[in-house]
């Protein structure tokens, strides 16, 4: 008799390769991705490029694109408009940011005391930054500030001198101060940023600092400023950004002209009728691209001099 053949062990299925599992992971990830990619190569970085290539030509959406070379970037020089919405655009940067960081700074160390209806003061002071950037509040602000708006009213009253025609949106001399203070009064976004850096702040500092007979300016400016470096570069870089970018308040307040005597005409402004008025896209996008490299150029100026005085956690200097 013949032995009976021994039972084939089960197989198992085989494992897929390291290579293999790693492509089709890859696979999956660009997948999932492909929705941000083609909105990002379709909505982003195709526009840019064809910008660039408007840029170098003399283009009115009607023609074809002429060839022109430099000759849009060498015009803005020349351009009195321009100049005037750089000088505008310049002082709503240098003078607005700032102003709106130390209020952003100062409401944020008062919110940071513990107090009956903290979250409520909170949510208050936030609820600028949600709806100061829309059209509607833009409206309401110049409302205020028109001719027997209630700011006029309230100078009439208190015995101020009386306004001019138009109110401060009629006198150049007071729109773009308007415009600072509708976007000082936006401090909402960096005021929760600043209280969050605030709780980080160890408290023992602030105590050792009293101690040794620090007041409350001493420990203002070698504690809580240097703590809060991080995050005051943060909201620096940010608010800068925003600035260069300012468009619908200085439409709506100068019904789109950057008017009176082009006090509001910010860089946007002025563009936006280069490209959608006077239909010259080739100029709008030169002009374009030259705020792209001004902001990145700040940008690395902001980056460069956070060595001196931006202060991490572990940072030895």
């Amino acid at each position: 008799m013949t032995a009976p053949a021994a039972t084939a062990a089960p197989t198992r299925p085989a494992r897929p390769r390291p290579n293999l599992r790693a492509r089709r992971e890859t696979r999956a990830g660009y997948l999932f991705l492909s929705p941000w990619l083609i909105g990002f190569f379709a909505l982003t970085a195709g526009p840019m490029v064809a910008s660039l290539f408007l840029s170098f030509t003399d283009y009115n959406l009607f023609n074809d694109p002429e060839f022109i070379g430099v000759d849009n970037y060498t015009r803005m020089f020349s351009d009195p408009n321009f100049l005037q919405a750089v000088k505008v655009t310049g002082i709503y940067v240098l003078v607005g940011t700032p102003l709106k960081l130390v209020a952003a700074l100062a409401v944020a160390m008062l919110l940071n005391v513990p107090r009956r209806g903290q979250g409520f003061y909170r949510s208050a002071f936030y609820l600028p930054s949600l709806i100061g950037g829309s059209v509607s509040i833009a409206i309401v602000w110049k409302a205020m500030f028109i001719d027997n708006g209630i700011v006029a009213q309230i100078g009439s009253f208190f015995g101020g001198p009386p306004a001019s025609e138009g109110g401060w949106v009629g006198d150049p001399a007071r729109t773009l101060p308007l415009l600072i203070l509708l976007t000082v009064w936006q401090f909402g976004a960096p005021m929760v940023i600043f209280l969050a850096g605030l709780k980080q702040v160890p408290p023992e500092l602030y105590e050792a600092a009293s101690v040794d007979g620090a007041g409350p300016v001493r420990r203002f400016f070698s504690i809580t400023i240097p703590m809060l470096s991080p995050v005051l570069f943060f909201n620096l870089l940010l608010e800068t950004i925003h600035a260069f970018q300012v468009f619908n308040s200085a439409y709506i307040i100068s019904n789109g002209s950057g008017g009176p005597a082009g006090s509001t005409l910010f860089y946007t402004l002025y563009l936006y009728l280069r490209g959608f008025r006077d239909f010259q896209m080739g100029y709008a996008s030169a002009m374009a691209w030259v705020l792209v490299v001004v902001v990145g150029l700040v940008t690395v100026m902001l980056f460069r001099s956070s060595k001196a005085w931006v202060h991490y956690a572990g940072d030895e200097r």
